[in-house]
């Protein structure tokens, strides 16, 4: 393995316990113990995964996603010591891929960023792949044009800047249009695992895509929610 991983967090014990793990299986690591030192190496640097602490001084944890996804797709794994779901929702929302709670098992955190790695090349070799006709298949409605081809997304003449995960949310609802997709179905088909009762993933990428589309929640033009079931695109 060469994928390199940058790890943020002030908790120097932690962050070097993360260090020494992924060093171990073989990941070149990028460590920091504050935001304004990482951003340098995220201008420069062609990562493949970010591990960042919420609570960090002077930028917390949220804005660095943020800042991270205004250019970059790569997979952001939040590492939490709070509980609430808020929390876990707000990382989620502003564009993290998954979230861990302290304290928690290093072997875990290995687990769930192998996870994402795999994820994230199976997505990259799907979009670049040269056999895959000019003319695939794309969906225009109501002013929004997906095109599957070259993995674009336009809404009004204007671009959308989606994240791997937030088109392949889209596009399963399109492809399924007319039809309610359960959110274990759209869990399952987009993330590939196991869908959990407790699990808030769906919500937080569906009102961060509805975010990027405008779309109000409670009078979607796109995205329409049915309580206790799932979505569903008309």
């Amino acid at each position: 393995m060469n994928e390199k991983i940058l790890i943020v967090d002030d908790e120097k014990d932690i962050a070097d316990l993360l260090e020494v793990y992924l060093q171990n299986d073989g990941f070149k690591v990028y460590k920091f113990y504050d935001s304004t030192s990482a951003l340098k190496c995220i201008e420069q640097t062609e990562l493949d995964l970010a591990i960042l602490d919420v609570m960090l001084p002077n930028i917390d944890g949220f804005k660095l996603c943020s800042i991270i996804r205004e250019k970059y797709f790569y997979p952001i794994i939040m590492l939490t010591a709070k509980v609430e779901d808020i929390d876990k929702i707000n990382g989620l929302t502003i564009g993290a891929d998954d979230y861990i709670t302290k304290p928690f098992n290093p072997i875990e955190v290995m687990a769930r960023v192998k996870t994402q790695l795999r994820r994230y090349v199976r997505y990259n070799q799907h979009s670049i792949k040269k056999e895959e006709p000019k003319d695939a298949t794309e969906y225009d409605i109501r002013g929004l044009i997906i095109n599957k081809a070259n993995h674009t997304c336009i809404l009004y003449g204007e671009p959308l800047t989606l994240t791997p995960i937030e088109f392949s949310i889209l596009w399963y609802l399109l492809e399924h249009q007319g039809n309610v997709v359960p959110s274990e179905e759209l869990f399952e088909a987009v993330w590939g695992e196991k869908f959990l009762d407790n699990n808030n993933t769906v919500m937080a990428h569906i009102g961060r895509l509805r975010e990027k589309l405008h779309d109000n929640a409670k009078k979607p033009k796109f995205i329409k929610t049915v309580w206790g079931v799932g979505y569903k695109v008309e």
